[in-house]
């Protein structure tokens, strides 16, 4: 997925404080009120194309999806091939754009006109299943879910039952230009996953380089813009810390980890390592800093190699390296799911349709041709002919294996999105309003749990 286009940097989903998606969509269907969806507005051309073909019969499917042009038109073949598999069988595939998806599936939802099948970002997936949406896949993913890390399994379920299949992953890697840094001084960049650089030697490499400024250049910026704030976890989760304490109910930010991963984070501003345009309010994307010759480094997603390879074109080198490391090395849990609503006509079709679409080789073909990171684990070990930039994935590859079971737990609750939208705000007033570090971390504590609590009381758990 391309950031800034379809909108991958995060969830999606657009809350009024404390009343969230869920409240919504759990107290509409509680209720039955189909009149409710008057009042959600802007998708009304969405739900219109949805239910035109309305859900699917006993031997057809519709499936909503979204994305770049490579993936769509990937998700139109992956369909004909499973009417191939199975005469008589039809499956209809609509693309919409990014910002339109929720809206579409959240109204289809509560009118019934839902498609059978629809994709959908990991930090979603809480919502969605702990409301009752989704197909329970329980025992149809046995042959998937031994061939899968715990953590990509982990990030489809809630209450230990799987709701769809993890079909792949995007996360970060540093980006980095080697003319820059040969041109400052740094003649060595990490090129084995054992020797990524420390926080202080990554810091050091920073200091190089705002002092050198090669080329005007500043020396990076973090992909944590707009709908991304979620990444600022990353450094939480590499001081060794964590959102939610393990039963997921209490917020554990405020600790010595916390504390330590919010110092050094604010120093990227602090000692002008970042541009101040770079934070996490940001309206833009820093990867067009990057492309246009202003960043020594960024912090950017493999989902962004197209990207850069037509952007860039050959106008310089640019290479990956691993993101730092502290206590542990971590990375985040980007990317996309496959579901089925829990109403489709035909579930054992849907279910069918989705293990199909999870298979090794469907998963293979998809990967290749998208730039993006397989769950399966043999298909991983396999190796990819990746269509653009082969020689940058394997470090987009290791960076996965650092994703922890917690880790994912943590952005996959049902109230994430008010989380999210809380850390882009609190993390803006201390990179950039002057709030301290302590309060900023107490503030963010008491929202994560004041979220958890609301969800306890529209009754998930995790």
């Amino acid at each position: 997925m391309v950031p800034g286009k379809e909108g991958a940097y995060g969830p999606r989903m657009t809350t009024t404080r404390r009343l969230g998606r869920r409240s919504l969509m759990a107290g509409a269907l509680a209720t039955g009120v189909a009149g409710g969806l008057t009042g959600l507005t802007g998708c009304a051309g969405l739900t219109e194309r949805v239910s035109s073909t309305s859900r699917g019969s006993r031997d057809r499917l519709t499936f909503q999806t979204y994305g770049t042009a490579t993936e769509t038109a990937f998700y139109d073949q992956l369909a004909r091939r499973f009417e191939e598999a199975n005469p008589g069988v039809s499956v209809d595939v609509t693309a919409v754009p990014f910002g339109e998806s929720s809206s579409g599936v959240d109204s289809g939802l509560l009118s019934g006109t839902a498609p059978d099948v629809f994709r959908v970002d990991y930090p979603s997936m809480g919502l969605y299943a702990s409301t009752g949406q989704l197909l329970d896949l329980s025992g149809a993913l046995d042959e998937l879910r031994g061939d899968l890390r715990p953590a990509f399994y982990e990030a489809v379920t809630f209450e230990d039952r799987p709701y769809g299949i993890p079909q792949h992953v995007d996360t970060s890697g540093v980006v980095y230009r080697p003319d820059l840094l040969r041109e400052a001084g740094i003649t060595s960049v990490p090129d084995r996953p054992e020797d990524a650089w420390s926080w202080e030697e990554f810091g050091q490499v920073a200091d190089t380089l705002r002092d050198a400024a090669p080329g005007g250049t500043t020396p990076f910026a973090v992909n944590w813009q707009e709908l991304g704030a979620f990444r600022w976890l990353n450094w939480l989760f590499m001081a060794g810390g964590h959102l939610y304490d393990e039963d997921q109910q209490t917020a554990a930010l405020d600790s010595d980890a916390g504390r330590r991963a919010l110092d050094y984070t604010q120093s990227f501003f602090d000692r002008g390592w970042v541009p101040a345009a770079t934070s996490t309010k940001a309206a833009t994307f820093p990867d067009a800093l990057f492309t246009g010759g202003r960043l020594a480094m960024l912090f950017a997603g493999n989902f962004l190699v197209p990207s850069f390879a037509d952007t860039i074109g050959d106008r310089f080198e640019y290479a990956v390296t691993y993101l730092p490391q502290d206590a542990r090395r971590a990375a985040e849990l980007g990317g996309n799911a496959l579901v089925a609503t829990a109403e489709a006509t035909n579930p054992d079709l849907a279910t069918e349709f989705l293990v199909f679409a999870a298979s090794p080789e469907q998963m293979a073909d998809f990967c290749s041709a998208a730039v993006v990171l397989p769950t399966r684990v043999s298909v991983l070990e396999q190796g990819l002919d990746y269509a653009i930039s082969p020689q940058l994935m394997p470090v987009y590859e290791d960076q996965i294996t650092t994703i922890e079971d917690r880790d994912v737990a943590d952005v996959t609750t049902p109230t994430f999105a008010e989380v999210n939208n809380d850390l882009a705000n609190q993390l803006e007033s201390c990179f950039l309003g002057g709030a301290a570090v302590g309060s900023t971390l107490a503030t963010l504590a008491d929202q994560v749990d004041e979220s958890a609590a609301l969800n306890r009381s529209t009754g998930g758990t995790r």
